[in-house]
């Protein structure tokens, strides 16, 4: 719950920054990719620190090394923060990010299905919605791009280009 948590919270104090005069903050996919990089931040150091043992366990048995499996991702994740930051690495990252929650997705189900006495935002249900939440955050992040960059103009040189015709 935590993640979903950052994510929301970071993204509305963004979207009022940039209501408020904050002229950076103004597109509101600068304030997702905000929310999103906090939230990758928190649960990419949370592979390392706090949590590790959790997260080594929720990783299926038919996949190996998950302590190592639980690095990659943790490091993935704090890299794809980073990429999140910087507009041109943005919409690179958050298609990255969004194929890893679908990735990671198995373990959050072998989690909510193995688990016993969990809270009621670990089970599948409430994970299934968070994970959604989260995809659709990073894809919109990325269409946000895309359309952004076909509405670009093609720089077309003004000046008339002219041959020479003496040898």
């Amino acid at each position: 719950m935590a993640p979903f948590v950052i994510l929301v919270v970071v993204t509305l104090v963004a979207l009022g920054l940039g209501a408020a005069g904050v002229r950076w903050l103004r597109p509101w996919p600068v304030a997702v990719r905000g929310g999103l990089a906090a939230m990758f931040v928190a649960t990419g150091v949370a592979h390392f620190v706090g949590m590790r043992a959790e997260l080594v366990a929720m990783v299926p048995p038919s996949l190996p090394a998950p302590e190592l499996l639980v690095t990659v991702t943790g490091v993935l994740e704090l890299a794809g923060a980073a990429g999140l930051l910087w507009a041109r690495t943005a919409p690179w990252a958050a298609g990255g990010l969004a194929l890893m929650l679908v990735a990671m997705f198995p373990a959050n189900v072998h989690k909510a299905v193995t688990g016993v006495g969990l809270p009621w935002d670990d089970q599948l249900v409430p994970r299934t919605a968070m994970q959604v939440v989260f995809l659709a955050a990073a894809l919109s992040v990325v269409v946000f791009h895309v359309r952004a960059s076909r509405r670009q103009p093609v720089a077309v040189s003004a000046a008339p280009t002219t041959r020479s015709t003496k040898p």
